[in-house]
């Protein structure tokens, strides 16, 4: 274990700065105590978004002192329901290697294999049709992403956006699973692994468990090209385009990072 916080007497977000290194929309932040909404302790982390067609990010992030080829990271979240949200919503976890430049993240400029990587685990819902809070995914910035911005890698293999260009190989021993939508207003376990490549191989691999359930598995992947690029961050979001249609929570307990596997709490 390297990093773990289960956001215990914390009074104020700027208290948050004694563990973690940058903070985001602190006026959106509280830390909740009503037992439905903290998993395990006295309290827990609360994001807010208000109802609004404005972009706003809530996030928390921590910078490794050592930077590392492979990372652990697991909590415990769950979305307030109705979570009324289409298109882009950043809306669980990140470890990713040099995307923020003097603090800001750099979206909307592509990963070439010696700049930086991003992995996100998140929950997409790009139409109304699809059930809130959308698909268990990971989003991910790599050199053969599609276009400017990420690409959302599904358990079942699916890829998108797919702006041309050749299908990606997660290799041979890809095993497609279930696409999943969690439920709202339940916490779950989310745990993801994100191991950088040997520079010149494609044995980078992203994997990640649901309640310590292998639920999606990505081998294959190349991140880089040049050795130095390693993990250096990893965090928490609410991140949300646009939100016309309703003021929207979630709340984060129990976080852990690690070299190795955590898995969930074990329970009396």
């Amino acid at each position: 274990v390297i990093f773990a916080d289960g956001f215990e007497g914390y009074a104020q977000p700027d208290d948050l700065y004694a563990k973690w290194d940058a903070v985001y929309q602190t006026d959106q932040i509280r830390f909740a105590t009503e037992p439905e909404n903290v998993f395990y302790g006295a309290q827990a982390i609360e994001f807010t978004v208000p109802q609004q067609e404005s972009e706003l990010s809530n996030a928390t992030d921590a910078i490794l002192a050592q930077e590392r080829d492979v990372l652990f990271f697991r909590y415990y979240s769950k979305f307030q329901p109705p979570y009324d949200v289409v298109g882009s919503s950043h809306n669980v976890a990140m470890i990713s290697a040099h995307y923020c430049i003097d603090g800001q993240a750099t979206p909307g400029i592509p990963a070439d294999g010696t700049n930086k990587f991003l992995v996100n685990l998140e929950n997409w819902r790009g139409e109304p049709e699809t059930p809130s809070p959308g698909r268990l995914n990971v989003y991910v910035y790599h050199p053969e992403q599609r276009s400017e911005y990420g690409d959302h890698f599904f358990p079942t293999g699916e890829v998108t956006p797919y702006a041309g260009g050749e299908e990606l190989d997660f290799g041979d021993d890809f095993v497609s699973r279930p696409d999943i939508v969690t439920d709202l207003d339940r916490f779950y376990c989310y745990e993801f692994m994100v191991r950088a490549n040997t520079p010149g191989a494609r044995d980078g691999r992203i994997t990640a468990w649901l309640d310590g359930v292998l639920v999606a598995d990505f081998g294959n992947l190349r991140f880089r090209d040049i050795e130095s690029l390693k993990i250096d961050r990893f965090g928490l979001s609410l991140h949300i385009g646009s939100n016309p249609n309703g003021e929207t929570k979630k709340w984060y307990d129990a976080v852990v990072a690690a070299t190795s596997y955590i898995g969930p709490l074990r329970q009396p």
